[in-house]
């Protein structure tokens, strides 16, 4: 089947703006009273609790939700406009950035009721955790190959298997999983699989963080041995969640924050540079600055799309390709601009530690959310290739 790909142009609204103002005001008394460094991307304060109350209670957690839920019925394109501010001031938005992004629209469209109401006020609070179960050791990207087992037992579901890379485990309140309830069929590789709400924290669950060579430890393994999850916690249809997963992806895939994740190292060339800069480098950024605009267009053109109750599954995976790539290949680029940068400039320091550390957690952009191989296996299927 194939599928047509449309980017329309967007222009963000003039609320859009106005919230925009309102959101860097917010960011600049954060910096100001010393709750994170915008200059430090590898800091160990990413997860900071406080910071995301404070940002839940200006209302800018689930702010496309419903408001029975907490949410506040906003536009996706309000919801872009404070994931790109968080993203470019480079904030700590690691303990609420899954469940608003993702975690909690999957709940709202297949959560028994009364788990919609327990959760998904607290996430708008900014009070819980999210992380995602997918990936497991000698599959990775291959969602089909998952066979981390649900056996049904009763009143519920023992679960036994392990996932890996699941960032944020180590902190998280709830993940949400995929697991295997059945075996897959010839006809249908994708059958057997089922999504499940996991409260961590629980007998049963094992996590061991994975270290990273930045010295970071954000992703982790996580082991369930004959861990009960019960029947309320199945979200959606058995054996059916392939196509919610795909859906999901959409909202993971498309937001700046799949082009911005190294963003910080251009504009801290900027300003190594100065005002005047030479030829090459004028040329260099402007190119940098160029391919920025189009993915950002690209992003927002899905985002409208969210708002119209599309589910952009090829878009935002080009969006994920392209913008990954990118994020990736940036601190290389700047790295070689920069070697012109006068040793006097006064950022100098700044902007070599933060290439260190751009160029130590690249590896990694190609890979969360999807390889760039499984993505373009979709773009391939959307485009009637394979």
């Amino acid at each position: 089947m194939t599928a047509a790909l449309r980017f329309d142009p967007i222009r963000l609204p003039e609320k859009c703006e106005q919230l925009r103002k309102e959101v860097r005001a917010f960011l600049a008394e954060e910096i100001a009273a010393g709750t994170f460094d915008p200059h430090k991307p590898n800091r160990e304060d990413t997860d900071a609790p406080e910071f995301s109350r404070r940002v839940g209670a200006k209302g800018w957690l689930g702010m496309t939700w419903p408001k029975k839920y907490g949410g506040q019925e906003r536009s996706f394109l309000e919801r872009y406009v404070v994931t790109e501010e968080m993203r470019v001031a480079n904030a700590p938005t690691r303990r609420f950035f899954v469940a608003d992004r993702q975690s909690g629209p999957v709940l709202i469209k297949y959560a028994p009721e009364h788990i919609k109401m327990e959760i998904l006020p607290r996430i708008c609070r900014g009070e819980i955790c999210f992380a995602i179960g997918m990936s497991e050791p000698n599959s990775g990207s291959d969602l089909f190959a998952a066979k981390t087992r649900a056996t049904k037992t009763d009143g519920g579901y023992l679960i036994n298997g392990t996932k890996i890379w699941t960032s944020s485990a180590h902190i998280a309140d709830y993940m949400i999983a995929i697991f295997r309830t059945s075996q897959p069929t010839k006809e249908n590789r994708r059958h057997g699989l089922t999504q499940f709400l996991v409260k961590m924290k629980q007998p049963g669950i094992q996590v061991n963080p994975i270290g990273q060579i930045t010295g970071q430890r954000e992703f982790n393994e996580v082991v369930f041995t004959d861990f009960f999850v019960p029947d309320d916690h199945v979200l959606g249809e058995v054996d059916g969640a392939w196509k919610q997963a795909t859906s999901e992806l959409a909202y993971e895939r498309s937001g700046p924050e799949r082009f911005l994740e190294t963003y910080y190292v251009l504009t801290e060339l900027v300003r190594a540079v100065g005002p005047n800069p030479d030829t090459r480098s004028a040329e260099g950024i402007g190119r940098l600055v160029a391919q920025l605009h189009t993915m950002r267009r690209m992003s927002v053109s899905v985002a409208g799309m969210l708002q119209a109750g599309k589910e952009p599954v090829v878009e935002a995976s080009i969006v994920k390709d392209i913008g990954t790539v990118w994020e990736q290949q940036l601190p290389h680029r700047v790295r070689d601009l920069a070697a012109f940068v006068e040793e006097t400039a006064t950022n100098r320091q700044t902007l070599e530690r933060q290439l260190d550390f751009a160029i130590k957690t690249a590896p990694k952009l190609t890979i969360q959310g999807g390889t760039t191989e499984v993505l373009r296996g979709i773009i391939a299927r959307g485009l009637g290739l394979r």
